[in-house]
């Protein structure tokens, strides 16, 4: 992954800057770097006292680059970049990365983390940055810690030294005049069972207003309660001004996975339309203890459907439809917030949304957000998680059991993986050499975050497991002891069976289409002004099928002469609609699929729309080009 400036009117390249380059002290390996990077930032100080400087995320470190010639910031901390690794508090110091853009306040850099999503996550607090040095200026505990407020909500008061997660991956806003940063939040981990995390779970799965000077907190709203649904807020929030009953009010709208828009009063935190909190199915697995309610924004209206009952499963043949409903009666539970089971239940929206990370986008002249949405199933089956005789204490028994503990929930217990996203590991000793595996286990590769943090004799049991290395040592009862079969926070009876998506035999959405859709929203008064499908599979428009729209990850701009432009697309397109009515009025094929948000600007009065085109998500090709187009 590497950074690069262009000249913006002509692409020609005028610097680039290589991380791997560089020896950071832990590992000089391309391979070794996370590659995800949803963006950078720029400053300069307000005195002109620092080198301009682009700040850019790699894995766990945020570099400081010369804006002007591509190089390190030398008299910045470590030669150049931070290490987010460093006084992140508790004890679980797992996975750790940086992929969205931090926030910059003056000379702060305000940052949030990406960690694991299982027990074993990383706490997980907002910290601000010194820009001009790097030095550490002020934390924001996302699980308090004792004496903090939101600590007495806690029912166990060591979970802030147990847990980890309750993290910013998504992004924040700043509102520059107050001073005030908004940050959205995940669930704790993990993700699907919550035995050892009871009670609501602040400050996870809320929208936090601080202090950005100071990190002070101001107000917080929490979206979902006791999180099991993997229901994190999946995209950095839009502040807007309103106008409500005759007065200005500044506002900031967050939405969800689950389709809502939650509108808040920005200064004070109280919801702009009610929100009621509506009771929930209570139905869980053995040590579950799921909230009783949840809420539920009155206004604005859902940008995507809520519910998925057995007349809205797909008829695009009798045949199809005949198979998938079959499927469908196989999954028990239907209602939003159903509580994790081993009879399975339907998560609709999926759990990459409705709303994901690509955001929405607000006219500030109009007050209407627009916010593209996946409708497509998944399904949410918990299964046993195996156990290991204690008196076991070969390398392929304590490989299976740590597989069960951090593989399973995506690759399944039989090892089969889960289509084109998550990749099968049956028979991988035929495929690969063990110090490839390795690498693999330690640095990452796609979706998998990397698992260097293991113990190495946890890794060495892992690769006897899914390589079928024969027996040379026994591993002793200190491996075993430090969590893998004692240990009940990071080892729950109960796994996820696998992020399951809703398709039939030919890849297509088991549900009526549209399958994804661009909305627009009117902030002022709550209503969905329209919606359109966003996408389009050829072969079957051309069997008369309307336009059914697809899976979309990547957000929507909104520009002042009237056009929303969009990729996000399975179809490798870029659209522009009207604004005001959403009827399509140009398009463009791209080299591979924009899974991203356009950028905009003006040079010598001329405008330009540039897109990412990375593709590789969902089945679809990679490629590695930024296309721009002028108007």
């Amino acid at each position: 992954m590497k950074l690069f400036a262009l000249d913006a009117a002509s692409g020609r390249q005028k610097w680039l800057f290589d991380p791997a380059s560089l020896d950071t002290g832990k590992n000089a390996d391309p391979k070794a770097y996370y590659k995800v990077n949803r963006g950078v930032v720029y400053w300069q100080s307000d005195q002109k006292n620092g080198t301009p400087r682009i700040f850019y995320n790699v894995g766990d470190k945020v570099f400081a680059i010369n804006a002007t010639d591509g190089r390190p910031v030398v008299n910045f901390v470590n030669n150049g970049y931070i290490d987010l690794t460093q006084k992140l508090g508790g004890t679980n110091h797992s996975f750790v990365a940086a992929t969205t853009p931090s926030i910059i306040y003056k000379d702060l850099l305000i940052m949030g983390l990406r960690v694991s999503e299982g027990e074993e996550a990383s706490a997980a607090p907002i910290r601000a940055y010194d820009a001009l040095t790097g030095k550490l200026r002020w934390t924001f505990n996302t699980i308090p810690h004792p004496g903090e407020k939101g600590y007495e909500t806690w029912e166990d008061k060591q979970a802030w030294e147990k847990l980890g997660g309750a993290n910013n991956w998504a992004g924040m806003s700043l509102d520059e005049k107050t001073g005030v940063v908004y940050i959205p939040t995940g669930s704790v981990g993990g993700d699907f069972y919550g035995a050892n995390r009871k009670g609501q779970n602040l400050y996870a799965n809320s929208l936090i207003a601080l202090n950005a000077a100071t990190g002070k907190y101001i107000w917080h709203y929490q979206v979902v309660h006791h999180d099991l649904w993997d229901r994190d807020l999946p995209a950095n929030p839009n502040l807007v001004t309103l106008n409500q009953n005759g007065k200005v009010v500044d506002a900031v709208a967050q939405i969800t996975k689950h389709g809502y828009i939650f509108l808040f009063n920005r200064t004070t935190g109280i919801p702009i339309f009610p929100i009621v909190e509506k009771p929930v199915p209570q139905t869980a697995l053995p040590g579950e203890s799921p909230w009783p309610t949840q809420p539920i924004p009155t206004l604005p209206e859902p940008f995507a459907r809520q519910t998925f009952g057995p007349g809205e499963v797909t008829n695009l043949s009798h045949q199809t439809h005949k198979e998938m409903m079959e499927q469908y009666m196989k999954v028990k539970y239907r209602a939003m917030f159903s509580p994790p089971s081993k009879e399975g239940g339907w998560i609709f929206p999926g759990f990459d949304g409705g709303g994901e990370w690509g955001g929405a986008a607000v006219d500030q002249e109009t007050k209407v957000m627009y916010i593209n949405a996946t409708e497509l199933p998944w399904i949410q089956l918990m299964i046993d998680v195996p156990t290991e005789s204690t008196n076991d204490l070969s390398l392929q028994s304590t490989g299976h059991a740590l597989y069960n503990r951090h593989c399973i929930s995506c690759h399944g217990e039989k090892l089969m993986g889960n289509g084109s996203t998550i990749p099968g590991l049956t028979d991988l000793n035929k495929r690969y050499t063990e110090n490839t595996v390795l690498k693999v286990i330690e640095n990452g590769r796609n979706m998998m975050p990397s698992f260097k943090a293991l113990p190495e004799g946890e890794k060495k049991a892992i690769l006897a497991f899914l390589l079928k290395i024969p027996e040379k040592e026994a591993v002793g009862p200190k491996i075993i002891n430090k969590g893998i079969r004692t240990d009940k926070n990071k080892n729950p009876p109960y796994a996820m069976a696998g992020y399951t998506r809703f398709l039939d035999k030919d890849g297509y959405p088991g549900i009526k289409p549209p399958w994804g859709t661009l909305n627009a929203v009117n902030l002022q008064t709550g209503r969905l002004l329209w919606k359109v499908p966003l996408g389009e599979y050829p072969e079957l428009t051309k069997r008369g099928i309307p336009v059914t729209g697809t899976e979309n990850y990547g957000g929507p701009l909104v520009t002042k002469g009237g056009l929303v432009f969009i990729a996000a697309t399975k179809d490798e397109k870029i659209r522009a609609f009207n604004k005001k009515t959403g009827k399509l009025v140009w398009q463009a094929n791209l080299p591979a699929a924009g899974y991203a948000t356009p950028a905009c600007y003006q040079i010598n009065g001329k405008q330009y729309i540039v897109i990412a085109c990375g593709g590789g998500k969902i089945g679809s090709k990679s490629d590695d080009k930024y296309v721009a187009f002028s108007l």
